[in-house]
């Protein structure tokens, strides 16, 4: 999956702080903007592939219709 998200990164004191606008849960913090883009870039993975597993794990002896949906914003 390949999808545009919003970055939104803060300095704090010492520290950057970085969360993404359309995803709750998914923020981090790092000693460089770099740092922290990279570490969003892995929490929005990994919070992606545990809602999918959820889902699949919840759905799994259900007869719940899976697919693929796109929206424009």
């Amino acid at each position: 999956m390949r999808g545009e998200f919003t970055k939104v990164i803060e300095k704090r004191g010492k520290w950057y702080v970085g969360y993404i606008e359309e995803f709750s849960g998914v923020n981090t913090q790092g000693m460089t903007v770099r740092e922290v883009e990279e570490n969003l870039k892995e929490a929005l993975a990994l919070i992606i592939e545990a809602n999918r597993e959820l889902v699949r794990k919840s759905v799994q002896d259900s007869n719940a219709i899976r697919g693929k949906i796109s929206i424009e914003i």
